[in-house]
């Protein structure tokens, strides 16, 4: 299948105890390349996210970011300072006896002294809620479906193009094929010609002579190169059709099908096979920077 190694997504969940937020994003890269940026309380599930991504994309230079906002529940402890309480009722109780004041000591008494209370917060727990575990998965999961969803569109429009390249490849050899051939049959006379101006006037052994000129011009037929080209063109339909990912393979078949028009360009002779090489490889260069796009 045809998709490209270029594409964008991102994901976001929120539950009640928090938020995740994915985004991810692929650029084209020989290998697969994967790099991950996560928070700390999830550094324990890189291997994990690192599969997921394995198992979603084939080839290029993927880079996740994963984002956590956690709800913590208000954890406060509140601490009585005993031995100033006790010295405080010790002295308002002598106050008391002295008639300086009535009354006993109140909660909000207490609240209005700083010493004799103590509020700390409780140490939260790093450990993720199990429903954020899971909606990070899910994150995840979506981000990548996104992604892959952008690829194949991405790869839908690279298809169409290399498509149609691929028909003019076809047209292109086709056409050398057919110069090819006249140009053969066009030195098979020159040679013929010669060869007759120059024995003119010795005794020569005209069947040999005939057997060297069609070994000397069938050294310039390309039908070999022009069958061994075609089929590449074939496989090159059975490699796009198929569902794995096909961009080193096609790019490898490029290569081939180069090879392939620099031989028939160095043994064909004929009027417009030069021009008709040039395009052939202007055309097979078009694709291979295509290709260098394709998973």
């Amino acid at each position: 299948m045809i998709k490209s190694m270029t594409g964008f997504a991102t994901a976001a969940i929120e539950n009640d105890d928090g938020v995740v937020g994915v985004t991810v994003r692929s650029v084209n890269h020989r290998y697969l390349d994967v790099q991950l940026r996560l928070p700390s309380s999830l550094s324990d599930r890189e291997p994990s996210l690192r599969t997921a991504i394995q198992r979603a994309v084939g080839r290029g230079r993927v880079e996740m970011s994963v984002s956590l906002q956690v709800r913590h529940a208000a954890a406060p402890s509140v601490e009585l300072n005993g031995p100033f309480v006790e010295a405080l009722q010790s002295a308002l109780a002598t106050a008391r006896e002295q008639g300086v004041i009535e009354g006993r000591l109140t909660p909000g008494d207490l609240l209005r002294l700083p010493q004799a209370l103590t509020i700390r917060e409780r140490a939260v727990s790093d450990a993720l809620p199990p429903a954020l575990a899971a909606s990070v998965d899910c994150a995840v999961e979506q981000a990548l479906a996104d992604l892959n969803r952008m690829r194949t569109h991405e790869g839908g429009h690279l298809r169409a193009d290399v498509a149609a390249r691929r028909a003019l490849l076809a047209q292109l050899v086709d056409k050398l094929a057919e110069a090819a051939n006249d140009g053969r049959l066009a030195l098979e006379g020159r040679l013929a010609d010669r060869v007759r101006e120059l024995t003119a006037d010795i005794q020569v052994d005209w069947p040999s002579v005939a057997q060297e000129v069609v070994r000397t011009a069938a050294r310039s037929d390309i039908s070999e190169e022009v069958t061994r080209f075609k089929a590449h063109l074939a496989h090159w339909d059975t490699l796009a059709d198929a569902d794995e990912p096909c961009g080193r393979k096609l790019d490898f078949l490029l290569q081939e099908m180069n090879r392939e028009i620099n031989t028939i360009g160095s043994k064909a002779d004929g009027v417009g096979v030069s021009e008709l090489i040039v395009t052939a490889k202007a055309e097979l260069e078009k694709m291979r920077e295509q290709v260098q796009n394709v998973e």
